[in-house]
């Protein structure tokens, strides 16, 4: 893998995660903190489903990336714009309910005094984590490493979760919108950046 490729994986794993790190922080102003255990459970949790997608996004893509091959660099942009939108607009959403309504306090997926249940943690790891199925497709028409590219996501949305589950122990759920729409912002400008480069070439 070359030094671009590198970034732009990193670029993309920073920017897939910003979904899950807008919930955990939210969970961090939620949850009963006393210990790692939380953060943990979450990053995991997270890391988990965020690298599964990629992986399943690129075995279905696989399948079609030789019928798609001239206009590759076409699907890449329309893609990743549907899912850089999806995450301004889910933001954008969040920030403007919250600041028509804020005398509710943070919003929890949490009903029982503080504490996370299995399938409240199951359902927000599949919520975060959906978006990155289309850029598994992506990854199939790019010539990406798959393997070392789930990698890299599943490690940087863990330690981006454990940290927005401490920092909204701390800071509550004030942040998280604002970083999802910068995320898909990022993959927006990425599918521009693919398309550019693939015209230049020629290819």
């Amino acid at each position: 893998m070359s030094v671009a490729q590198f970034f732009t994986v990193l670029g993309i794993a920073v920017s897939l995660a910003m979904d899950a790190f807008a919930v955990s922080i939210t969970q961090g102003a939620c949850l009963d903190i006393r210990s790692a255990k939380y953060p943990l459970i979450l990053g995991l949790t997270f890391g988990v489903f965020q690298a599964f997608m990629p992986l399943a996004g690129w075995a279905l893509g696989s399948s079609f990336a030789i019928y798609v091959q001239k206009a590759d660099h076409w699907i890449a942009l329309l893609l990743l714009s549907i899912v850089g939108s999806k995450m301004i607009y889910d933001g954008y959403k969040d920030y403007l309910a919250k600041n028509v309504d804020t005398s509710e306090g943070p919003s929890c997926e949490i009903s029982s005094g503080g504490h996370l249940k299995k399938k409240v943690l199951l359902a927000m790891g599949v919520a975060t984590s959906i978006d990155a199925l289309a850029v598994g497709f992506t990854f199939s028409i790019i010539s990406i490493n798959i393997f070392y590219s789930i990698a890299v996501i599943g490690i940087i949305t863990f330690i981006i979760s454990f940290s927005g589950v401490l920092l909204g122990k701390r800071a509550g759920p004030f942040l998280g919108d604002r970083m999802e729409m910068i995320g898909g912002t990022f993959l927006i400008l990425l599918g521009i950046k693919i398309l550019v480069e693939h015209l230049i070439k020629g290819i």
